[in-house]
């Protein structure tokens, strides 16, 4: 079972990127999926999460800029980003989990990562 991110990449502040991830192999009716970012000296932060049922939540920083979606059939999660600014400038995980008391738990399996960085 594996993770593999895509879609990273440079773009000028203001663009916009979509990034994907696709679950290969072993992963079977995934719960939740979810979308990290970790900058060179910075803990890894959750950024937004989706349920089977495509219910979503975000981290206040990228809510209202980001929009995360999934196709059950495919095992594939995306992250819309637009409004790109300077400091979404990091690296992009993603993750399969699960709810549990109403926040998103992340299970052991990460892709490998896809770079983002906002520059002009």
């Amino acid at each position: 079972a594996q993770l593999v991110e895509s879609g990273g990449g440079l773009v000028q502040p203001g663009g916009s990127l979509t990034l994907s991830c696709v679950a290969y192999g072993g992963f079977f009716s995934i719960d939740a999926m979810a979308w990290y970012r970790q900058a060179p000296g910075n803990q890894r932060d959750l950024l937004a999460s989706i349920n089977r049922y495509g219910a979503t939540t975000y981290n206040d920083s990228v809510k209202d800029r980001f929009t995360i979606t999934r196709d059950n059939a495919k095992n594939t999660v995306f992250l819309q980003m637009d409004g790109l600014k300077s400091e979404d400038t990091a690296e992009y995980y993603c993750n399969t989990g699960y709810y549990w008391e109403g926040r998103y738990t992340p299970g052991p399996y990460w892709g490998q990562g896809t770079q983002v960085t906002v520059s002009s």
